[in-house]
């Protein structure tokens, strides 16, 4: 006999209790990763397609993310949460402005972990109370292996879009996902059908060809890759395609038709912080350790250091075109970081005449101990 602290959790309640709680769509998938899907995983880790990441090539993490089953023996069903973050307008409008610090709608505001991973933690509670305590919860926010736009796909509140991210019909390419593995037997969702058709506007809308063919993509070419994993400089070849994009990118993403369904977020930590809508490159170049720190503090910008964020900022001031920046790059040159010293001097380059730029280098290559710099020196006086 089933007691009121021991009750059976339907589809339904579920939903009701997602939608409570603050999440947007939510849906329940078998814990498998289709052939095809596995298929994708093996050839992206096969060609090295993921750059620096090490992790995907983990011998003890790779089966584990082919087939969740391995991540917890006893899961039988995955719950998939998704949270709309949509932006207010098209985030593209701003790569028409150079001298402005374009940010991924992502990282705008909070980091969307913490918030995700407190719901998430919610949601497992409440299934363990209305379990009586019989069944289990494991709930995960892009911290385990876990292929989560497959089984969302699976659990039906989205598909697999060309550019390798969930779209919906509702929220287009806009939902943040999160996972709750538990032990609960859940009737199988239907699958979502992809509804990309002939489309390939994500495809083409990438600005350093990252996809070599649709559901395929070649991390090591994706400006969110370089920009917040890669370590060591930007290679040569992406620095002009990256334009005044210094965290993350949505091309792909903002070029989806399925966007014109997708409405703006109504989650306050999801909507842009003013400061970092439209923010100049010219108040970035200024920042300090300190400085960088408690102005990221909270935001997953601040992860990635400050070495790697003024790389970006001064790629971005290079492909500005504004000679009013130089006198504040130039300051960087005696940066205690090489990483940035280097971004600095491709910055000159693109920005000096090549005369000046000549006689720069002539007062500074001389005191440079960094082969990475000095190699820069040499290919910016070559370039300006």
């Amino acid at each position: 006999m089933t007691t009121t602290t021991e009750r059976q959790i339907t589809l339904e309640m579920l939903k009701a209790k997602a939608r409570e709680i603050g999440f947007d769509v939510c849906g329940v998938a078998r814990p498998q990763i289709d052939p095809r899907n596995q298929q994708r995983l093996d050839e992206f880790v096969a060609g090295g397609e993921y750059g620096s990441m090490a992790w995907m090539n983990d011998p003890e993490r790779l089966p584990r993310r082919r087939d969740p089953e391995m991540l917890w023996p006893d899961v039988k069903s995955v719950i998939v949460l998704g949270s709309n973050y949509g932006p207010a307008e098209n985030p593209m409008e701003l790569l028409d402005h150079p001298d402005r610090a374009m940010i991924s709608v992502y990282a705008r505001n909070k980091d969307y972990h913490d918030l995700i991973k407190k719901r998430l933690k919610q949601l497992a509670r409440w299934l363990v109370e209305q379990s009586g305590g019989r069944e289990q919860v494991k709930v995960f926010v892009d911290t385990a292996p876990v292929l989560e736009k497959p089984l969302g796909q699976s659990s039906g509140i989205g598909w697999q879009g060309k550019h390798t991210n969930l779209v919906s019909r509702e929220f287009g390419s806009w939902l943040f996902l999160g996972e709750v593995f538990t032990t609960i037997s859940f009737d199988e969702a239907e699958p979502e059908i992809d509804h990309c058709g002939s489309c390939s506007k994500c495809l083409s809308a990438c600005p350093t060809d990252a996809f070599p063919a649709a559901y395929k993509l070649d991390a090591r070419k994706c400006i969110s890759y370089l920009t917040i994993e890669l370590d060591g400089p930007i290679p040569l070849e992406f620095r002009k395609a990256m334009g005044n994009r210094i965290y993350g990118c949505d091309d792909c993403l903002a070029a989806c038709p399925w966007n014109k369904f997708a409405s703006r977020t109504e989650e306050l930590a999801f909507i842009p912080r003013a400061e970092l809508t439209a923010p100049r490159l010219a108040d970035f170049l200024d920042f300090d350790d300190e400085a960088f720190r408690s102005f990221f503090s909270g935001s997953p910008i601040k992860r990635i250091g400050r070495a790697k964020f003024l790389r970006n900022v001064l790629i971005a001031a290079g492909n500005s075109g504004s000679e009013g920046l130089i006198p504040r790059i130039t300051v960087l040159l005696g940066d205690e970081s090489a990483l940035i010293r280097a971004s600095a001097v491709w910055a000159l380059s693109q920005l000096m005449d090549g005369e000046a730029f000549d006689q720069l280098r002539t007062r500074q290559v001389a005191q440079e101990e960094d082969p990475i710099v000095r190699t820069e020196w040499d290919r910016g006086s070559l370039a300006a």
